[in-house]
Formats: C-alpha cells, structure tokens, sequence
C-alpha cells in the first residue's frame, strides 16, 4: 500500500471495524439489561411475531383462568344459598310430618302451618335474593336450554355462557351454566304452589289439615330430589371448571416456556458476546490511534 497522505485508508477500514464492534457491545448491552433476546424486529423478525402471538395467547389463557374461577365463585354463591334451602325443606318436611299425625288440634295445625309457610316464604326470598356481581341466579333468569344470556340486559335470561378459551368455538372455548328456579312454587311448595305433572293440587301448599300433611310429605320429598338435582348439576360443572383451569394453566405454562426460548437471552453465552465485543472495541480504539500516527511517516520523508 502507498504512503499517502489525503486518504488514511488504514483509519477509515479500522473506524469500520471500530463501529461494526461498538454496534455488537450496545445489542450485547442492551440484552443483558433488558434480559430479552429479542427488543426490537431487527434482533429476529420471524422471531418477534413468533413471541408476539405467543404473548397474546398467553395473556387470553391467563385471562381464560380468571374468567373460569368466576365461574366458580357464582357456582359456589349458588350452592351455598342451596344449602341453606336445603335446611328448610328438611325444616317443612319435619313440620309436615308432625301436622300429619293425629294427636294434634286444628289450631295447633294452624300453628304449624304458619311456620311452614313461612318456610316456604324465606325459601322464595333466598332465591330471589341470591345474585353474583348482580346476576341472580336462582330466581329463573339462568335457566332453560336456549342460549340466549348475553349479558346485553339488566336483567338477561338463559342459559349463562362461560368464555375460557382462546377463540371462539362453542366445543372448545365454553359452555354455558344453566341454573332451574329455586323459589317455593317452582318447588311445589307453599301457597303460591300450582298443578306439577298432574299432581294434587293442594299437594305441598299447606299443612293446615291431618289430609293436607300426609299428601304434603311427597311433595316435600319431590322439592327435595329437584333441589339435590340442581346441586349436583352445579357440582359437576364446578368440577368441569377446575379441570378446565387446570387445562388452561399447562398451556399457558408450556406457551410460556416456548416464548421465553425464542425472546428472552441466555445470559451465559450473551456475556461471553459482550466481553469479547468489549475486547474488540478496546482493540479498535488502540488500533485507530495507531493508523491515525502513520501518515507521520510520510512528514518524515517530506521533512528529510
């Protein structure tokens, strides 16, 4: 190479390099700072689109997890007010059987009549009461096979529809949480009761006669059975949810893992890049004063 003095092309090829290595420490830098591979599309395309829709579908299973456990909670708010339903038909099944025997007096039937149809009465308020983030749940509205609840009204009817996966497919992605009325009519019982599948009329809506006992009892019984199927129906789906929530967690567990392959950086090898990009920006910086000082020689031979 000549000894030249308007171009020093040896500075120019080692401030190349000296910017090629600079570059390199800043990713290296910026990797370990940040603990992502991947910050920008420039450090992988393909490998950021990848993350991105790996990110949104772990977000939506995330989502999907809260969304069944919600679920869960109204089964169990249900359930509960169930149960204590449970304690007065057990309650109004003792007065009947206590009305329906003989060594009692019509007034004293009277009295335990009133207690009864006050059973039936709390029966009706704590299904009518009984509400989830203001949904109520035994009064009706979440019953039947149509599905048509979606939340569009203050007061939606149908069938509840549950959303946990990620798309939109109704064999994979929900179901819907049908709960039958609760109230004392809709059970047979107390005064509000009517006709069921061509029944007494009079069965179940008062104990006020030794008669009106005795055909009371298979009411009760049958109010009963219709409230352990609602809760065993309710059982079930709870079950069905927290399998579903277990589901939902080892995808987005496993989801996770393969987005944090492609985005995060490993440490390790990430350090043993900057520390030799630190070496060769050290080296460049030597180098380019040197090639910098070298068109002195060219002085010396002026100067001689």
């Amino acid at each position: 190479m000549s000894l030249i003095i308007n171009h020093n092309l040896n500075a120019m090829t080692v401030a190349r390099n000296l910017n090629e290595s600079y570059g390199a420490l800043a990713t290296s830098t910026r990797r370990l700072s940040s603990g992502l591979r991947v910050n920008t599309a420039a450090d992988d395309a393909a490998g950021l689109a990848a993350r991105e829709i790996m990110r949104s579908e772990i977000a939506s299973l995330n989502q999907g997890v809260r969304n069944a456990n919600d679920a869960i909670s109204m089964i169990q708010t249900a359930d509960g007010a169930l149960g204590v339903i449970d304690e007065k038909l057990i309650r109004m099944k003792e007065l009947a059987m206590q009305a329906a025997t003989g060594t009692y007096s019509s007034d004293q039937r009277l009295i335990i009549d009133s207690e009864y149809q006050a059973m039936a009465s709390e029966i009706t308020r704590i299904a009518n009461a009984t509400d989830f983030n203001g949904i109520h749940l035994l009064n009706g509205h979440l019953s039947g096979t149509s599905s048509t609840h979606n939340g569009a009204t203050l007061e939606a009817s149908g069938p509840m529809k549950v959303h946990f996966g990620t798309g939109n497919d109704s064999s994979e992605d929900y179901y819907y949480v049908s709960i039958n009325t609760s109230t004392a009519s809709a059970l047979g019982l107390g005064l509000g009761a009517g006709v069921k599948g061509g029944a007494n009329v009079n069965a179940g809506k008062s104990i006020s006669t030794q008669e009106l006992a005795q055909v009371a009892l298979a009411a009760i019984n049958d109010a009963i059975v219709s409230k352990d199927k609602i809760r065993a129906n309710l059982g079930a789906l709870q079950n069905r949810l927290q399998n579903t929530i277990t589901n939902l967690t080892i995808q987005s567990e496993n989801t996770q893992a393969a987005e944090s392959r492609i985005s995060d950086v490993d440490v390790a090898t990430e350090m043993t890049e900057f520390t030799r990009n630190q070496i060769m920006v050290q080296s460049a910086v030597a180098m380019l004063s040197q090639a910098n000082s070298l068109p002195r020689m060219a002085l010396q031979l002026i100067g001689g």
